[in-house]
């Protein structure tokens, strides 16, 4: 039987609902449904026409601003759920929880491995190869074996367990939209009050000639690798480059790191300086401003051809090649199009402050939308879209302060903006930089490789970003991260305490830079 589902627009309490649903009423409708919480409705008959819905609530304060029509409609009294979750990931299963902790019933949809990027193919598996390549006592074909354990045993306790623990129904299969309250589960059409699609994204690769003939790695199938490649080549030097580049040149691997612009394009260029240095120290090569053109096989090696610097040809020849340029939302096969989402020009959704889609019904979250790409955001935008698709409220993610962390040895982390984005926001800006041979703890590690830099609004002081390179510079950056949400000033960071012998205590003199010369000082000076 056909049910017409209505979005309305206005509705801020209970009465609303009950004013919409009498007005609807008055216009011929019997059976209705409205929740004033998600701006949504149900009613039959279905004869009732477009224009009909739309002149019912036209001397009224509430406006429809859509009309689906099902084939398969809700079951009697409601929808078939009150959400479906599209993807099994970090934003996924927080949408899922926090709708359960609101009590609504959810199904999720899944066709591929449960987990998603992180847990699978991401932040897990890495770190677990980063860690064990430091050690420096164990073979790449044993550490993976290891990887893989921990993946299992995680994604079975973080993910599988936690569909009985919260009530989560889950279907394995596919997912392709239908309108904008109907999602085909592998051809069985099933209906719910709001969407998020949260299925996440997987590794692409430029237009490389031959690039594909010749075969490369991407951060998924090195994970896998057995032996480490004599000599390897990496296209790309974000977190993912820097961090498995430096994982398999700790195994043993000659590495080339190759970037389009700088090192580290995204960081502060006093923390690209010294990552350079260290990746330099260690053996390695970086060709800077470098554009590949081509990738051959000649006598059993994989030959890459291309312009560096200045236009200057350059050619190498490695064993292996890893592309980490960046990654593809999943968008392909959801019906996107036919249901009027929009996406970019590379298929990621576009979501507004709420991660509403162009589809009200419609939420989306993490690496298949146009938001930074890390797990605690996918995460935080999957409860935000779940609470505001199933209560109406106005949750919204704030950027102004994310943690970004490259997890190289040492490690690289910022918060905030850098100078060049605090300046092109329009910000007067002051900045310092403070080298690690001033930070006691440091000097006690004997490892003065690194930097920390601040950036503040010039007169006020307020910080507006900070930047380290340093050991531990992950779990130091959370402090910035609080300092730059609660709108401090440097002065205020300055004076705040900081334990001695802590790589945390490089914030605090850093922001003591401002005013003096912290070379000038003694131990743990105030």
């Amino acid at each position: 039987m056909e049910c017409v589902q209505i979005e309305i627009e206005g509705m801020t309490c209970a009465d609303c609902a009950r004013h919409v649903a009498q007005a609807l009423r008055e216009a011929g409708a019997s059976d209705i449904s409205v929740d004033w919480r998600s701006g949504q409705g149900s009613v039959e008959p279905a004869e009732l026409t477009d224009d009909q819905l739309h002149a019912a609530l036209e001397d009224t304060r509430y406006r429809v601003i859509g009309v689906n029509r099902l084939e398969h409609g809700p079951e009697e009294g409601g929808w078939d759920f009150d959400l479906i979750v599209v993807g099994s990931g970090g934003g996924a299963f927080a949408a899922a929880i926090r709708a359960r902790d609101l009590g609504r019933n959810v199904l999720m949809v899944e066709h591929a491995m449960i987990g998603g990027t992180c847990v699978n193919v991401g932040c897990i598996p890495s770190k677990r190869l980063l860690v064990a390549s430091e050690r420096g006592d164990v073979a790449l074909a044993a550490a993976v074996a290891g990887k893989t354990t921990l993946v299992a045993r995680l994604r079975q306790a973080k993910y599988i367990d936690l569909l009985d623990e919260y009530g989560i129904e889950f279907r394995a299969a596919r997912a392709e939209l239908i309108d904008g309250h109907t999602v085909s589960v592998d051809g069985d059409p099933i209906s719910a009050s709001a969407i998020v699609i949260a299925t996440g994204a997987r590794p692409s690769a430029p237009p490389i000639d031959g690039l594909e003939e010749a075969g490369y790695l991407t951060s998924t199938s090195a994970l896998e690798l057995q032996q480490p490649p004599g000599r390897i080549a990496v296209i790309g030097t974000g977190s993912v480059g820097l961090e498995l580049g430096q994982m398999l040149g700790n195994f043993g691997s000659k590495v080339t790191f190759i970037s389009r612009r700088s090192l580290a394009p995204t960081t502060e260029p006093e923390i690209a300086d010294v990552t350079r240095q260290v990746l330099n120290d260690q053996g390695h090569e970086v060709l800077e401003h470098a554009h590949t053109e081509s990738v051959r096989v000649e006598s059993g090696a994989k030959v890459l051809r291309g312009r560096g610097a200045e236009g200057n040809p350059f050619e190498r020849r490695v064993d292996e090649l890893l592309v980490a340029t960046g990654r593809t939302p999943n968008t392909e096969g959801l019906g996107l199009l036919g249901v009027g989402v929009h996406t970019d020009a590379h298929g990621a959704i576009a979501v507004d402050e709420q991660q509403r889609t162009s589809v009200p019904s419609i939420f989306a979250a993490g690496d298949v939308t146009t938001q930074p790409q890390y797990v605690y955001v996918a995460a935080a935008g999957g409860a935000a879209a779940a609470m505001n698709a199933l209560t109406g409220a106005s949750e919204r993610l704030d950027f102004s302060s994310l943690p970004r962390i490259v997890f190289t040895r040492p490690q690289i982390a910022r918060a905030g903006m850098t100078e060049a984005e605090a300046s092109a926001a329009g910000f007067e800006v002051a900045t310092r930089v403070l080298l690690l041979d001033a930070v006691p703890r440091a000097i006690v590690n004997d490892d003065t490789r690194g930097a920390m830099k601040l950036v503040a609004e010039a007169g006020t002081g307020r910080l507006l970003g900070a930047s380290a390179i340093a050991d531990g510079a992950g779990e130091v950056i959370q402090a910035a991260v609080l300092a730059i949400d609660q709108r401090l000033t440097v002065g205020q960071l300055a004076s705040a305490w900081a334990p001695y012998l802590t790589m945390a205590e490089g914030l605090k003199l850093a922001a003591q830079t401002f005013e003096r010369d912290v070379a000038k000082l003694s131990c743990c000076a105030a």
